[in-house]
């Protein structure tokens, strides 16, 4: 009877999901004292990033409903989710087996991702049909510039530990992070044209923009527990 050859598991240099592939090292390969040593650096960034996000969501969140800006109330309730989401990861490392949490962890972070979607889609969709029209927001502006400059560098080390670790939910959570800052791009661009030029309705389709990264992020998030589930 003939073998057949055992299936390779694809990896990020196949143009796979991040969270699908499998990432080198796997958790196996890493000694006790290293692996204890990436939970712990993990749980540091997840309590810089729960720090970071109360203080601009709160900001983001004021400002926005002060200017009446959908997209900057969507901004401050991103902060909020990003919160839940590195929460969820601090939840999950605070055990001695993280792997075990897993499944919970990537499922709550993209429901978060879902539930901003909807929300900020149904906002901005009604201040294009003329339910308001947003003020200029200097402290919007700000904010979003700073968060711009901050945010890579968080995600990226939450990433690259994520990723060591062999952890999806990690993963996914630096890319909550990296949302952020696409999203404070986003956001900027918005604002700065409705301060400029007057143009309101730059802040409702920078809401849009939003709600369809954060479906995006969701779904992959999404995918990423059904890549891990057992088989």
């Amino acid at each position: 009877m003939e073998i057949q050859p055992r299936e390779a598991v694809p990896t990020v240099a196949d143009g796979c999901p991040d969270e699908c592939c499998a990432p080198a090292p796997t958790p196996s390969a890493l000694s006790t004292a290293r692996r204890e040593q990436l939970h712990r650096r993990v749980r540091m960034l997840v309590a810089a990033t729960i720090t970071y996000n109360i203080v601009e969501g709160i900001i983001a969140i004021t400002a926005g409903t002060v200017a009446g800006s959908t997209a900057l109330v969507g901004f401050g309730l991103d902060s909020v989710i990003e919160v839940s989401s590195a929460a969820v990861v601090a939840w999950q490392f605070s055990a001695s087996d993280p792997e075990r949490r897993e499944r919970v962890a990537l499922r709550v972070i993209a429901w978060s991702f879902f539930a901003l979607a909807a929300y900020v889609a149904v906002q901005s969709t009604r201040a294009l049909l003329g339910a308001g029209e947003a003020d200029e927001s200097t402290v919007g502006i700000v904010l979003a510039a700073v968060s711009l400059a901050v945010m890579p560098f968080l995600s990226y080390a939450q990433r690259r530990a994520g990723r060591e670790l062999a952890s999806a939910s990690a993963v996914a959570d630096s890319k909550q992070t990296l949302l952020c800052t696409y999203l404070s791009g986003v956001l900027l661009f918005g604002l700065l044209l409705n301060a400029w030029f007057g143009w309101s309705w730059a802040d409702p389709v920078a809401g849009l923009v939003i709600a369809a990264v954060a479906l995006k992020e969701g779904r992959e998030a999404w995918r990423g527990d059904a890549c891990c589930a057992p088989r």
